[in-house]
């Protein structure tokens, strides 16, 4: 997390495998669930376990408490890595630069679950049990994830990539009620 909130290092971390070994793309250094603490859901990482929330999300009160924020204020040290990062890469043999973020069922899953899970049973547990929560909740992350991925284009990312990394754990039919509504959001403000 120090690399991802310093612009400089994560600027380096990002150049690395650009300059060692001649690959097609940059893949902006970061990670996925930066946005989830401007929410007011703060996190770290546990050595050989990933991820950890402080307080997981398991009620619509605590979906209440959470915060909307602005990206391009909250998460300006990315954006800021983004522009130095475009800075080395631009010339004659530069790479284009691949930012990306994470779609609303995956962070929800994050929050709720507290971290990675087996059979997501908290996640559909809110979703089943309190859709309206669930679609206020995800509602905001794909408003959020749609700001942050057109400030990450703004600031030079030439392409975009959208992780639902856990989104397999759903039906076909779940997957149409419960998520593409709000990973259209993002598609939608890009």
């Amino acid at each position: 997390l120090d690399i991802c909130r310093s612009p400089e290092l994560a600027t380096m971390v990002t150049l690395q495998p650009v300059r060692r070994i001649d690959v097609d793309a940059a893949i902006l250094f970061s990670d996925l669930l930066l946005p989830l603490e401007p929410l007011g859901i703060p996190f770290d990482f546990v050595r050989g376990e990933g991820p950890a929330i402080e307080n997981p999300l398991r009620t619509e009160a605590d979906i209440d408490r959470l915060t909307p924020f602005e990206p391009r204020e909250a998460l300006s040290h990315v954006l800021d890595a983004i522009r130095l990062i475009r800075k080395e890469l631009d010339g004659p043999d530069g790479v284009p630069l691949i930012g990306f973020g994470g779609a609303p069922f995956t962070l929800a899953s994050y929050a709720i679950e507290g971290g990675h899970s087996q059979n997501f049973a908290l996640t559909k547990a809110l979703m089943y049990s309190n859709p309206r929560a669930w679609h206020r909740l995800c509602g905001m992350l794909g408003t959020i994830m749609g700001e942050y991925m057109k400030a990450q284009i703004e600031a030079g990312a030439q392409v975009i990539q959208i992780f639902d990394s856990w989104a397999g754990a759903l039906s076909s039919s779940d997957y149409r009620e419960f998520v593409l509504p709000h990973s259209r959001r993002i598609f939608e403000a890009i």
